[in-house]
């Protein structure tokens, strides 16, 4: 599989993410449902916590990528979904910090909702991977 980036504008990788990706070669390609931060059992979990949300949250996507026989290097999309634009950037860290250790920057949309499909949840991470 081969990524190119695209990016007319340099800001978008400093908040790491690009514009755009080719992807060309690739054989397979996964679609991941939101993941949120929900317990193997299916509980939500950390009620009021955003950090420990978003980082359980990377988790699920990291073990549905993991099921896939893929890992967030073949992350290529991103779609963030917060009840909390602010305070989701407070700990926006935890998310850039765990894409760049995977090497990536996936194209990215990060939206601000009135509220996920369980009350509690302050975030849903749904990705897009290719192999």
């Amino acid at each position: 599989m081969e990524r190119t980036a695209v990016n007319p504008w340099p800001w978008s990788m400093e908040l790491g993410y690009n514009q755009g990706e080719i992807v060309s070669g690739h054989t397979r390609t996964l679609y991941c449902a939101g993941q949120t931060a929900m317990s193997a059992d299916g509980k939500p979990q950390h009620a009021g916590d955003m950090a420990a949300q978003l980082t359980l949250s990377l988790d699920n996507l990291e073990a549905v990528l993991r099921e896939g026989g893929m890992t967030l290097a073949n992350l290529v999309r991103l779609n963030i979904y917060t009840t909390d634009v602010d305070l989701i950037f407070q700990h926006y860290g935890v998310l850039t910090s765990r894409l760049g250790a995977a090497g990536v920057t996936p194209s990215s949309t990060l939206l601000g909702v009135t509220r996920l499909a369980i009350p509690d949840l302050m975030v849903e991470l749904e990705g897009t991977a290719v192999a």
